[in-house]
């Protein structure tokens, strides 16, 4: 009996340590880390990946109960979290588009409540949907399974991260979070701007007449009409954008 316990604590202790850069990785990353998945089939899905991966995984031996064992934990999270954050950039560019967009039309007030944002404006919502299905059918679900598996060959438990320089390449990574949500909604922010300047020249020649109160409202079927009409480069934008981020994923944390 105690031979078979000493067994089953050995199995949970080997168990663990790919668990915890799986589960934090599940935690951060883009749909898997939404606050609307539910925590038991985010556990049930972080123990079957950790399963199958787990006879390719090189487990230390090492103490659970040790300082050394707490400083490896704590690298596996920052590993498994900052795998998640890099592709959680390119949503988060998305939904900084939405809220740019809305701000120009005029919806700054048009929010609604999501369990995973906050409140948001009801466009930034939109283009988040639009976003993580646009992940799903590129396979970033995919993408981030396999470099997870490969995370364990070039990333070792508990060692390797902090000699490479995915820390500060990551820094560097999150500037597309402006950089990349203006490059959705450019042609949008380039037509309201036309639009805005024709407001401005109209009420220079005309100052008896209240344009803002004709052309705000105007604002909001204008930007609707722009967001229509350019959809489809927005999507292709969309697309580049997360190829950039696998790209990224894939050659900084194992450079």
């Amino acid at each position: 009996m105690n031979l078979a316990m000493i067994q089953l604590v050995e199995m949970v202790h080997q168990f663990m340590w790919p668990f915890v850069r799986v589960s934090a990785l599940l935690l951060t990353a883009p749909i898997f880390g939404a606050t609307a998945l539910n925590v038991r089939l985010r556990v049930a899905i972080g123990a079957v990946l950790t399963i199958l991966i787990f006879p390719t995984v090189e487990v230390p031996d090492i103490d659970p109960f040790t300082f050394a064992a707490l400083t490896k934990m704590l690298h596996e999270i920052a590993v498994g979290a900052l795998m998640g954050l890099t592709l959680q950039v390119v949503a988060a560019a998305v939904i900084l588009s939405g809220q740019i967009v809305s701000g120009g039309m005029g919806l700054g007030m048009a929010n609604m409540i999501d369990p995973n944002l906050g409140n948001v404006p009801t466009l930034a919502n939109f283009l988040l949907v639009i976003g993580l299905l646009a992940f799903l059918s590129l396979g970033g679900h995919l993408v981030l399974i396999s470099v997870l598996v490969d995370s364990y060959r070039f990333i070792p438990i508990g060692e390797g991260l902090f000699a490479t320089n995915a820390i500060s390449g990551f820094i560097d990574w999150s500037s597309q979070i402006f950089i990349g949500a203006v490059s959705l909604v450019l042609p949008v922010l380039l037509g309201l701007l036309m639009v805005n300047v024709c407001l401005g020249v109209i009420s220079k020649a005309s100052p008896s007449l209240n344009v803002f109160a004709v052309g705000f409202p105007a604002l909001i079927p204008i930007g609707l009409v722009l967001m229509t009409l350019t959809l489809s480069f927005y999507y292709s934008r969309l697309e580049l954008l997360w190829y950039d981020g696998f790209r990224y994923l894939q050659a900084s944390l194992f450079a």
